[in-house]
């Protein structure tokens, strides 16, 4: 079901087929076929039945913009029924893969169980990267650093 939420949430994050899928003009019949013929292209197999009818479901609902969400409730609860971990990475610029892949060797290191990230790009932390899980949170960003430092220097 990963897979299908993945997918999901890259078709909602589209703008042509958000435009699609709010077109009036369109039945929700061909909406559903073209919906589903995306799906197809971008899993490189067809759907199954149950995930057809989860399709058409959320279709029918209005709710296709949902699935991104959906996507992150899913990863939250896979991770919670398991010992993985799941963090989000705030990073100035986009991580490359060797970053990445650092990044969880890391965080498994410390934590002593699988993890896996997920990640962000705020430009404004100037570099460094912004590292949450649940209501933790890792500050090693050079704006928290100079935030830290102007803070003790005007106090005193």
């Amino acid at each position: 079901w990963r897979g299908v939420l993945e997918a999901g949430a890259e078709l909602a994050n589209d703008e042509n087929m958000q435009a699609f899928i709010a077109s009036p003009s369109t039945t929700n019949e061909n909406k559903t076929q073209a919906v589903v013929a995306v799906f197809k292209a971008i899993l490189s197999r067809a759907l199954s039945k149950e995930e057809a009818s989860f399709v058409t479901l959320l279709l029918d609902n209005g709710r296709i913009a949902a699935l991104p969400s959906m996507l992150e409730s899913f990863d939250i609860m896979s991770n919670l029924s398991s010992d993985a971990k799941a963090f989000h990475v705030i990073s100035a610029y986009k991580l490359s893969a060797a970053e990445e892949k650092q990044i969880v060797s890391d965080l498994s290191d410390k934590y002593s169980t699988t993890v896996s990230i997920d990640t962000e790009i705020d430009e404004s932390l100037v570099g460094g990267v912004v590292i949450k899980e649940g209501d933790k949170v890792i500050d090693l960003s050079i704006k928290a650093r100079v935030d830290e430092l102007s803070s003790r220097l005007s106090i005193n």
